[in-house]
């Protein structure tokens, strides 16, 4: 039986990183009556890790919420999502903004930095975690508009300026080879366009189902335009598909081809031994070692597309987390009979895929 991809990279629990900064919270945690209200800034700033997600109500918004959740510590860690535009603006916040560690950022990003003239070396001060998973290219069309290249010279919405639908879903019409006027308005303003006419499709990149798209009605005048994966496309961008599944209202028959791109946590590349290189070690051992967390039903199911172990072709790892898998490496394969059993004991069962992650989530704990 096919083993789950993200599986690999999960066994084992690190330790924390008992570092200058972790030691002196675990002295202050000792006394709290007698801490000033310095050391209480101090304990509070080098245990808090930021990540700018999103939108609200958006996929990344919804995931930033997940890791704040799954990940809290009380005092030895904190995760803090900020709201962000989305994508495009992130990789600026990560880069710039001195409030900002980490960020949701795509597999094309470094490409869009790497046009803007003013920055230069921008694989040395952006690096990623891991490759989370995948935002998928959704266009919205009046029933007329059949295919992709009708839509060409036509007036499409692709989200705010700065979004990550903004370069993302533009990047990909240029890779499609459609040429259409742009349009940069808010979502829900895009929708109520399209519903007057004022334009003739609304665009968006996020990972599947997008809220706001899943509440529209499309009723008898909209729909899904098709976006056929060609062989030519770019390597940041895959093939993908809109199911029933993912919008009942939209999707009645068969999956709507489409294209998607890899979602990455993306860090600012902190110099290391200091005191946020610190903090960001010790989020890397807990979000690695504690990952089994996401898989929880509450938690978002795009978690379960994620590998931690996968590369993302032009990007570098982050030093803490690339450290991290190669320490676990060794015990990785160690496992690996054991695992192979419990898979096969799955295969035997005829189990389905919600039943063997629980089964899978049972194993973990019991090992």
């Amino acid at each position: 039986m096919p083993r789950f991809a993200s599986f690999a990279a999960l066994f084992g629990l690190a330790a924390l990183v008992a570092g200058p900064a972790a030691r002196a919270t675990e002295a202050a945690s000792a006394h709290p009556d007698s801490m000033t209200e310095a050391a209480l800034g101090e304990r509070m700033n080098a245990n808090t890790v930021t990540v700018v997600t999103g939108t609200p109500g958006g996929t990344y918004f919804r995931i930033g919420a997940d890791l704040a959740f799954a990940l809290d510590d009380g005092d030895k860690l904190r995760i803090l999502p900020i709201l962000g535009k989305g994508a495009g603006e992130n990789a600026y916040d990560i880069r710039f903004l001195k409030g900002v560690d980490l960020g949701f950022v795509r597999t094309d990003t470094l490409e869009q930095l790497r046009q803007d003239k003013r920055l230069k070396n921008i694989e040395r001060s952006i690096q990623f975690i891991a490759k989370l998973f995948n935002d998928e290219l959704h266009i919205i069309a009046p029933n007329a508009i059949q295919t992709i290249g009708d839509l060409a010279g036509k007036r499409v919405s692709f989200d705010v300026k700065g979004s990550g639908t903004d370069y993302s879903g533009r990047a990909m019409f240029r890779e499609l080879g459609i040429g259409v006027e742009a349009v940069n308005v808010d979502q829900p303003t895009a929708l109520e366009m399209l519903r007057k006419g004022e334009i003739q499709a609304v665009v968006s990149v996020a990972a599947k189902p997008v809220a706001f798209i899943a509440g529209f009605d499309p009723g008898d005048r909209f729909h899904f335009v098709k976006a056929p994966y060609p062989d030519t496309m770019n390597e940041a961008y895959v093939p993908a598909t809109l199911t029933q599944a993912d919008y009942p209202k939209f999707v009645s028959g068969d999956a709507v081809e489409t294209v998607a791109v890899g979602t990455v946590l993306g860090v600012y590349n902190s110099p290391r031994g200091s005191p946020r290189y610190e903090k960001l070690v010790r989020f890397v051992d807990a979000f690695f070692g504690q990952f089994d967390k996401f898989l929880a039903p509450q938690r978002h199911p795009k978690w379960r597309e994620v590998n931690l172990a996968a590369s993302v072709a032009g990007w570098t790892r982050f030093r803490p987390a690339q450290e991290w898998l190669d320490r676990h490496h060794e015990q990785d394969i160690a496992s690996q009979p054991d695992l192979d059993r419990f898979f096969q004991a799955q295969a035997n069962r005829q189990a389905g895929k919600e039943e063997i992650y629980q089964a899978y989530l049972k194993w973990r704990q019991a090992k």
